[in-house]
């Protein structure tokens, strides 16, 4: 670290951003793929009915309320969430007694008969949006804390990475092509500069996120380490306002339907995300239901009605809660980070700069690589840990969007009545992720390096353009009837998996016409 103030930085950027860059490289694939968890789940469950019609909400909530009375009547909470904005089918929850262990179950229904659709058992798109931050196989407390340091030495690279490249608006405009470690600087500062606004947003609001992990000893200094103490803490942080207070004498609540025309006459008909009952049959029952659009980047408004008079306790536009700055500011910030409130377009200006943020990441992997390894060739050194760190880049960098693609394979070819059938799927993930890590060492010594990129590449290329042709073959969804039918989220996604097949084709293809090219030259 001798030198310079800049020298110094550059020292602490190169080492922030390498150290743990695997894990900052799942974790921006992973979290990137949430911003369509909803979308991807949808392609995962093609036994869902595609719903091309205006709904009657009011409908719904009574065949809901049929098959919860049958399915679940000693339930304490019901829910019904509507088909409407990016939910794409009606999924009825409820929670199991104390006794029962407390899970929420759910089930999809058909809007037009109001039968339970049967759906393959699958993680979609919630589980691998959920390991960018619980990662997988471990306790999710051990998982805060590890994205927690991620997320640290993500943003100290970012600082660092604008304080060293002075002239970083300039090079941002600078390609120089076929010009090894020059090429990979000029496009690793295109990924870094255009969306850093994105990347310094996403991550300090990721460490904002789960600060009550990874700062426990502010909590512990005001409401010390009792158990009771947390306890009044999370519930002062998250108390839910407009919420009765818990009474469990039995009571006989009203029906979620007969609050529907009072509901319509508020916001007029179909305006409903969801409709829930807590404290079913007691007292303390009260019946929650939200608006399906954003107000700004938060939730809609919200209406609280008591569940056994029917009364109005809580209008979230009417009534705003007191909200210390500090709440005020975690809640922007966390609301930022899901980006749930976004539009399409903003969806997908998202979706991009975080696959950019993925790709200043897999860059700089590299080009850390491509320094050392011009440097050994100038001494006419060979680095053993050099070669082991060219062969695992391979295996991150190309082998993970593989595993993924696996991932959707797997959600088609697992037999649908195998059990555990959903971890199976995420478990094809990790397995394939590990053969493309050790299969560039197993490959070294009888391919070079740029061979076994394009090994990889190729593989990625046909597994993603492939699968829209596994959908078709394995149900009765494809590309073609998804249009016909205005399933555009089925199409979409078919569309994407398309162009993403052509990204890795074409990478290759070029990797392919440079060997020839050296080739040529040699000879």
């Amino acid at each position: 670290m001798n030198g310079s103030f800049r020298q110094s930085m550059n020292w602490l950027h190169t080492w922030s951003g390498l150290l743990l860059s695997v894990l900052l490289y799942f974790i921006f694939i992973t979290g990137t793929a949430g911003y369509f968890e909803k979308e991807i789940t949808h392609w995962m469950q093609p036994e869902r009915p595609v719903i091309s019609e205006k709904i009657d909400q009011r409908q719904i909530v009574k065949m809901a309320e049929q098959h919860l009375n049958i399915t679940a009547p000693d339930a304490q909470s019901w829910w019904v969430v509507f088909p409407i904005a990016r939910s794409y089918t009606a999924v009825i929850w409820w929670q199991e007694s104390d006794e029962q262990g407390g899970r929420w179950k759910n089930n999809t229904i058909d809007v037009q008969t109001g039968n339970p659709v049967i759906t393959r058992e699958t993680g979609g798109g919630k589980t691998l949006y959920a390991m960018h931050y619980v990662l997988h196989y471990m306790p999710p407390t051990l998982a805060y804390w590890i994205t927690s340091l991620c997320a640290l030495f993500m943003f100290i690279a970012l600082i660092t990475g604008v304080i060293v490249h002075k002239k970083i608006f300039k090079e941002f405009f600078t390609f120089r092509p076929n010009k090894k470690q020059r090429s990979w600087l000029d496009i690793h500062n295109v990924f870094s500069v255009l969306p850093i606004p994105f990347h310094l947003m996403i991550t300090y609001s990721g460490l904002v996120f789960l600060m009550f992990t990874s700062m426990p000893g502010v909590i512990v200094g005001s409401y010390g380490t009792d158990k009771e103490k947390h306890n009044s803490f999370v519930e002062s942080v998250f108390e839910k306002a407009g919420h009765p207070e818990h009474n469990h004498e039995p009571a006989n609540s009203l029906s979620m339907l007969s609050f529907m025309p009072e509901i319509e006459s508020h916001w007029g008909k179909g305006a409903l995300r969801e409709i829930g009952i807590e404290g079913r049959g007691t007292a303390g029952a009260h019946v929650q239901v939200k608006h399906h659009k954003y107000s700004g980047i938060s939730e809609g408004e919200e209406l609280i009605y008591h569940g056994i008079t029917g009364e109005l306790l809580f209008d979230s536009l009417k009534e705003p809660t007191a909200q210390f700055a500090s709440k005020k500011l975690y809640k922007v910030f966390t609301d930022l980070h899901e980006g749930n409130f976004a539009g399409t377009a903003l969806r997908w200006l998202y979706f991009i700069s975080g696959l950019m943020g993925a790709g200043m990441i897999a860059t700089g992997m590299i080009l850390w690589a491509t320094k050392r390894r011009e440097k050994a060739r100038r001494m006419g050194t060979e680095d053993s840990g050099l070669k082991f760190v060219e062969c695992s880049n391979v295996g991150i960098v190309v082998g993970l969007p593989i595993a993924i693609a696996v991932y959707f394979w797997a959600n088609r070819i697992v037999p649908i009545d195998m059990e555990n059938r959903a971890s199976w799927e995420v478990n094809s993930l990790f397995i394939t992720w590990f053969v493309m890590l050790i299969a560039p060492f197993i490959l070294a010594n009888k391919l070079t390096l740029q061979a076994l990129w394009v090994k990889q590449l190729l593989l990625a290329s046909a597994l993603y353009l492939l699968l829209p042709m596994l959908n078709a073959l394995t149900s009765d969804k494809n590309l073609v009837s998804a249009v016909l039918q205005d399933d555009w989220v089925m199409a979409g996604f078919d569309l994407t998996m398309i162009l993403i097949g052509l990204i890795f084709g074409c990478i290759a293809r070029y990797l392919i016409k440079n060997m020839k090219t050296r080739e040529i030259a040699c000879t």
